[in-house]
């Protein structure tokens, strides 16, 4: 199975008071690398969203094992390890530059009419290409 690292760096406006990373931003972390990873695949969302095809977020099992803080460099690790029809399951994971596992996330997202807002087979032409990480 490929796995696709993408690199965030913690800024300030991430964090909370205490200086460490506000949880929910974890969230966004992980959502930044599965994006980053379809742009590397050639998988533009904006075209996809001019098709009136997105992508939504259905369930996610976040257990977070230690905190980040300000101006660390991250690395988000997105693994596929399931596709269905009408959607994927992603394996990540965030550590820091020691490799101490900060979260773990289990993130499934299900291929959408926009429109209608109603789950659509993936478009083959997606399948393809992720079918080349698998």
């Amino acid at each position: 199975m490929t796995t696709h690292i993408h690199e965030i760096r913690v800024y300030y406006e991430d964090t909370d008071a205490g200086g460490i990373v506000y949880y929910a931003n974890y969230l966004k972390f992980l959502e930044r690398a599965r994006t980053e990873w379809l742009r590397a695949l050639g998988i533009e969302q904006d075209k996809l969203l001019e098709q009136s095809i997105g992508f939504v977020v259905k369930r996610v099992e976040v257990d977070y094992q230690a905190a980040a803080r300000f101006n660390q460099l991250l690395r988000v690790e997105s693994q596929i390890t399931e596709i269905k029809r009408a959607s994927l399951l992603f394996q990540q994971r965030i550590l820091d530059q020691n490799n101490n596992v900060l979260v773990r996330a289990s993130v499934k997202v299900v291929c959408v009419n926009l429109v209608e807002m109603k789950p659509i087979g993936i478009p083959e032409f997606i399948l393809g290409e992720l079918s080349s990480v698998r």
